[in-house]
């Protein structure tokens, strides 16, 4: 038996790459159309750098795809430089932990992964585009939800203070709601006397107006995400329950790049509320995923709270899946499910034939205006909220 090897010319051949990234250097390797390695070389991280590992690529061949690991970290620049070359970027998983083992670990052996991964279709998500508007509410939600953080923890540390301060103190401030305890402490005006009274007035007082500054912070960064907000999804915020802050943390999970989401099913597995099969015996169950989009999730829970507390055909849902034997937490999991389903078409952009926002809960799906319909469960392995999940 002969067998015929034939060169493929390099300007012929369609090049896979790999990058394991990193905050100094990149680490790149190159794939041929069959899957050998034909090179690993490191580049800097910086624009030059990504210059040079494209050039280096387009040695071995047409670049057609590339597999970048952190593409939402420190892949974000190399990403954006690869993609308006017209290249496909591809989101890329660390490796597997049973292959690590196995293998070994090392930046140039993760960048060869990276790009074996990409080369058959393992790894297809796309990175989102961090060049748009949803990148700009990122970037300010980032500083609104720290400076949130450090209020909260800024008046805990006040309460603190008080308990363990001298009584007067304690008798004076300990029933004050957050935002008035604030408001008075900023306004103190300590007078020597006792040490330890005088030194924590004065501490009491910083930290007040530490509240006082981070109001005025979040109120800032509230006028600048509100307009963004409005402008990118107003649909969204028509929604019942949805205010800017949870459409700003729904459409940060969305990204710039609608081709991420592929279908519903895909949208509510990202937001960690496709239910997961938890049966076992004679009984049928489902649970909410661990997994997923935790800001996401988070941005769908005040939105059912919301509705169940003041929405008519949610608290009669609410009472009928209670009189079926659900718990509470079983029925904000269905809740929670319903919600991703009608948040979706506003989050990211839907093919012209797709349902209209607010279409989630259908006359047609309804039993009865009431409420949204009940899920009779089937087994697992068709359950329809788990088809097409990727």
């Amino acid at each position: 038996m002969t067998v015929t090897i034939v060169e493929t010319r390099p300007q012929a051949r369609a090049i896979t790459g790999g990058v394991d990234t990193h905050a100094d250097v990149h680490v790149a390797a190159a794939l041929d159309p069959l899957g050998g390695l034909l090179g690993v070389q490191e580049f800097p991280a910086t624009p030059a750098g990504y210059a040079r590992l494209l050039e280096w690529l387009g040695g071995f061949g047409t670049v057609c795809l590339a597999g970048i690991e952190g593409t939402g970290s420190y892949g974000a620049g190399l990403a954006r430089h690869l993609a308006a070359a017209g290249i496909r970027v591809v989101e890329v998983d660390r490796s597997d932990r049973q292959d690590r083992r196995r293998k070994g670990k090392s930046d140039p052996l993760d960048a060869i992964s990276a790009a074996r991964a990409a080369q058959p279709g393992r790894a297809a998500g796309e990175p989102k585009g961090r060049d748009g508007q949803v990148e700009a509410i990122r970037a300010l939600m980032v500083a609104k939800r720290t400076a949130r953080s450090e209020r909260i923890q800024t008046i805990n540390q006040a309460r603190s203070l008080i308990v363990t301060g001298p009584e007067d103190l304690r008798a004076r401030f300990a029933r004050h709601a957050a935002d008035d305890l604030a408001a008075e402490l900023a306004v103190l005006r300590p007078r020597p006397g006792s040490m330890i009274r005088y030194h924590t007035l004065l501490s009491l007082r910083e930290l007040g107006r530490r509240v006082a500054f981070l109001d005025g912070q979040l109120q800032r960064l509230d006028e600048l995400i509100v307009p963004l907000v409005t402008a990118r999804a107003p649909g969204l915020l028509a929604l019942y329950g949805v205010g800017h802050d949870t459409a700003a943390r729904l459409l940060v999970a969305a990204g710039d790049h609608p081709g991420r989401l592929r279908s519903e099913a895909a949208w509510a597995h990202l937001c960690a509320t496709a239910p997961i099969p938890a049966s076992s015996g004679k009984v049928t169950r489902h649970r909410l995923n661990p997994g997923g989009d935790r800001q996401a999730s988070h941005a769908l829970y005040p939105i059912v709270i919301t509705r169940m507390s003041s929405h008519p055909p949610t608290r009669a849902y609410v009472d009928r899946r209670s009189k079926e034997g659900l718990s509470k937490k079983e029925i904000i999991r269905c809740l929670k499910r319903y919600v991703a389903r009608e948040v979706y078409p506003t989050c990211a952009p839907a093919p012209a034939d797709a349902q209209a926002p607010g279409a989630a809960w259908p006359h047609n799906r309804l039993p009865h205006s009431a409420g949204p319909r009940t899920i009779r469960r089937p087994p697992p392995a068709t359950h329809p909220d788990l088809l097409g999940v990727t």
